[in-house]
C-alpha cells in the first residue's frame, strides 16, 4: 500500500457500487493492496510452514480466495459448484512451488474482481432477500453474506500478516 495514499475508505465513494455496499468493496480493496504488499517476496518454499500450529499462509491465501468466492455464490442464491467444492477441500494444501505466491496472490485480486462485479450488479432493494448458506442452508441474508465475506477477510488478512511475519522472522 502506497504510504502516500490514505486507506481506501478514505479515498472517496466507489463508481457504480451502491452506497450501503461501499463499505463491503473498500474493505474488499484495501485486502487487496495490503496482501499484494505483504507478499511481494515471501518465499514460496515457506507457504506451507505452521509455525506453533498455526494455519500456513498459504491456507490463508487460498481461504481468502475460496470464501469470496463462495459468500457471493451464496448471496447471488446459487449452491457450489463440485470445483468450489473441491477447492474448499484443497485450501489446507497451499502449492510450493517457486510461482505459487504469485498466483495465490493473483488468485485473490481475481476473485475481489469479481466479487465488485456482483457489489455493482447488487441491487440495493435485495438486500434484506433471504439466503440459504451451504448444505444446511442456514439462515442469511443478501447483505449478510456480503458483510460477512468482508469482514472474514479482514480478519484472515490480518491472521496472515502475523503468521507471515513469523515465518520469515520479521518483528
Amino acid at each position: 500500500m502506497s504510504a502516500s495514499l490514505p486507506e481506501v475508505w478514505l479515498r472517496g465513494p466507489l463508481p457504480a457500487v451502491p452506497p450501503l455496499l461501499q463499505p463491503v468493496a473498500h474493505a474488499l480493496l484495501q485486502a487487496r493492496e495490503e496482501l499484494t504488499e505483504i507478499m511481494a517476496n515471501f518465499p514460496a518454499e515457506k507457504l506451507a510452514e505452521r509455525p506453533l500450529g498455526l494455519a500456513s499462509v498459504g491456507f490463508h491465501l487460498r481461504h481468502l480466495a475460496g470464501v469470496l468466492d463462495r459468500t457471493f455464490t451464496y448471496a447471488r442464491g446459487a449452491a457450489l459448484s463440485e470445483a468450489q467444492l473441491a477447492y474448499l477441500a484443497a485450501e489446507g494444501q497451499p502449492p510450493t512451488h517457486p510461482s505459487a505466491v504469485q498466483e495465490l496472490v493473483q488468485g485473490f485480486a481475481q476473485q475481489v474482481d469479481n466479487a465488485l462485479a456482483q457489489l455493482i450488479a447488487t441491487p440495493e432493494a435485495t438486500l434484506a432477500e433471504w439466503r440459504g448458506v451451504g448444505r444446511a442452508q442456514l439462515p442469511s441474508t443478501v447483505i449478510g453474506l456480503l458483510v460477512h465475506a468482508a469482514e472474514h477477510t479482514t480478519r484472515h488478512l490480518g491472521q496472515l500478516l502475523v503468521t507471515a511475519r513469523v515465518v520469515v522472522g520479521q518483528r
